[in-house]
Parts: C-alpha cells; sequence; structure tokens
C-alpha cells in the first residue's frame, strides 16, 4: 500500500459509525470555514448506514452545517428511488429526510435515465458544479467509500474494462451483488479527491483488508484508490482488520 495511506482501527461496528460521523462533521466545518462550502460523495451499502443514522441525530444534527454542504453519490443502482437497492433511497430514509440541507444541494444520480446517459448526464452536472468553483477537475473534499469481499470499490468490479478509464468521470457498468446497471465514479472522479475514507467493517471483510494491506504487487479496484492530492485513510473495526499482521 502507498505510504499516503493510514489506518485506524475502532473496537467494533458501533465506534466506527461514531468516528465517521465525527470525520464528516469536522471535515465539514473546517472546509466551509475556509470556502464556505463543501463537497462531499458518499457510498451506499450496510457499512456507511450507520454512519449516515448517526449524522440526522444530535449532536452531528445541529453541529453540522448542512445549508454549505453539497451531497453527492460514489455510485447508484439503475433502480427507482423507492426500491430497496437504490443507495438514494436508503439516504432519504436514513438521513436526508431529517436533516435540512437545500434541496438543490442534494445530487443523486440520475438513475431513471439510461445508463450511459445517465453517466453523461451526471458528469455534466459535476462539471458544472466544479467549474463554477474554478476547478475543472472533480477536486471532492471528502469522500466516503467501502469494500467488497472481492476487492471491488464503488461499483468498479475485477476484470471490468471500464477500469481502465482515464478520461470520463463517470460511467455505466453491470455487475455486483445484485447484478444491476449502476452508474459509477471512475479513478479519474475518485482519485481526485482531498480526503478519501474507507469504512470496512465485519469479519468477512478480514481476508481482502489483509490482501490489500499485505500484498503490496496485488492488483484489485480498491489498491487503484490513490488521493493524488490528499490522502487515504483507512477506517476498520477490530473484525475487518482481525487478519493484518502490522
Amino acid at each position: 500500500m502507498p505510504e499516503k495511506i493510514k489506518k485506524i482501527i475502532t473496537s467494533d461496528s458501533k465506534q466506527l459509525a461514531e468516528k465517521g460521523a465525527k470525520i464528516f462533521c469536522n471535515t465539514a466545518k473546517k472546509v466551509i470555514a475556509g470556502k464556505n462550502r463543501f463537497a462531499v460523495a458518499i457510498s451506499g451499502g450496510s457499512t456507511p448506514r450507520a454512519m449516515h443514522r448517526l449524522l440526522a441525530q444530535e449532536p452531528y444534527l445541529s453541529d453540522i452545517p448542512w445549508q454549505n454542504i453539497h451531497l453527492f453519490w460514489v455510485d447508484e443502482r439503475v433502480v427507482a428511488f423507492d426500491h430497496p437497492d437504490s443507495n438514494f433511497g436508503s439516504a432519504k430514509k436514513d438521513f436526508l429526510n431529517n436533516i435540512l440541507i437545500p434541496t438543490d444541494q442534494v445530487h443523486p444520480m440520475p438513475a431513471m435515465s439510461e445508463p450511459q446517459e445517465g453517466a453523461s448526464i451526471y458528469q455534466k452536472e459535476l462539471q458544472n458544479f466544479f467549474k463554477s468553483f474554478d476547478s475543472y477537475d472533480p477536486e471532492f473534499d471528502l469522500i466516503f467509500l467501502g469494500i467488497g469481499k472481492d476487492g471491488h470499490v464503488a461499483s468498479l468490479f475485477p476484470d471490468q474494462t471500464q477500469l481502465e478509464e482515464n478520461k470520463r468521470w463517470v460511467i455505466s457498468v453491470k455487475g455486483g451483488q445484485p447484478d444491476l446497471f449502476r452508474l459509477t465514479l471512475t479513478y479519474y472522479a475518485l482519485n481526485r479527491a482531498r480526503r478519501i475514507f474507507f469504512l470496512v467493517s465485519g469479519k468477512e471483510k478480514a481476508p481482502i483488508v489483509k490482501t490489500l494491506f499485505e500484498k503490496s504487487q496485488v492488483q484489485l479496484p480498491a489498491s487503484k484508490i490513490r488521493a493524488l492530492n490528499g490522502e487515504v485513510t483507512w477506517l476498520l473495526d477490530k473484525e475487518a482488520a482481525s487478519l493484518l499482521t502490522r
């Protein structure tokens, strides 16, 4: 793993969620104090949902400056927002319905569009957003990522030809469990973030965590995450870190 990568190990999944919520809150306040806005991209899946629920509770609910936050997604399944597999739909239930964030500052991926068209629409939305702040690259202030047991990250799965994409910010893919069409940020977009945090919980993730940290030559989607202008931090609970020897 590259030198810029750090790891933090928590005692359990509950503490992991608390740590993630604190990172979200503290990073948002720090960034907003400097430039008056905060662009963050979040993931779906079971691990981040515990953190998301905390964001809609005190002390985070009142402490986070929601009026200055722009919320984006790392990936999305091409299903209706009220479908149980929708990342945006889950986020609405977990915290969006209970926070005072302006609706035009919530940027879900256009899952109701045809996949390739949806990818183009979201890329254009990102380009317009960052251009309005004098950036021609997708420079997120913070990205939260999960990881699959196969080493996939966002909706970038092993052996996909799209993994080599180095120009587009958003692409459409098909795969995963469930096997659906998806929209996902590419490495081009992910790796330009200032801060990237992996949230990883549970014994079932321990083997892939060990592989990524202790086999330097491994070629998996998660091993290609590089914060080109910032840092990557792995936030692990004790079970996910249980096989690490260093």
